[in-house]
């Protein structure tokens, strides 16, 4: 029932993924930065990306954001999609992300990050898979074990999450359901 076509050592190393770590600006956003006359942030972000990440939780694999940045939009955006692990303001991800591995009973071997730059890579090395979006840096690119044909903030986030519904084999059944 599925068209996807998803390289097989990808969808091998993704079996057995059960955390998923995002970075927010360049990957749930494109990377911009609004801001309002009073210094608020304005975040832009992809519906297909929510659906995703919503189809993520459904089957049982855990969406979780680690981010260098805090605002009230992103603080929005996760509970209205149900995220419950989000670190917020940090600099330094790759312990943040062990902590979140430490309180979910996992491993480095069961989770995948996807980021788009150096702030990125300390987790990205670490984890059994590793995303950037189209527009990530070109270091980040050379390091991830998958480059998404979109960019960050306009349907990445779905890609990936396509790819691990598939790896995982939950992707038809989701999609049955949606037909239904």
């Amino acid at each position: 029932m599925t068209t996807n076509t998803f390289p097989a050592d990808v969808l091998e190393r993704a079996k057995n993924i059960r955390l998923a770590i995002f970075d927010v600006d360049g990957v749930l956003t494109d990377g911009g930065l609004l801001f309002t006359e009073q210094g608020e942030t304005i975040k832009r972000f992809s519906t297909l990306d929510g659906h995703g990440l919503k189809a993520l939780q459904n089957a049982g694999i855990t969406p979780a954001v680690i981010t260098g940045r805090d605002s009230a939009a992103l603080r929005k955006r996760l509970s209205d999609l149900g995220i419950q692990h989000a670190v917020f303001g940090t600099i330094d991800k790759a312990p943040a992300a062990q902590t979140l591995l430490t309180q979910l009973g996992l491993d480095w071997s069961q989770a995948t990050h996807m980021g788009d730059d150096w702030p990125d890579l300390a987790v990205m090395t670490r984890v059994a898979l590793a995303f950037a979006p189209a527009n990530a840096h070109h270091e980040v690119k050379a390091r991830a074990h998958y480059v998404t044909d979109r960019q960050g903030g306009h349907g990445a986030v779905r890609e990936v999450c396509d790819l691990l519904l598939t790896a995982t084999g939950h992707y038809d059944r989701i999609l049955k359901d949606a037909l239904q």
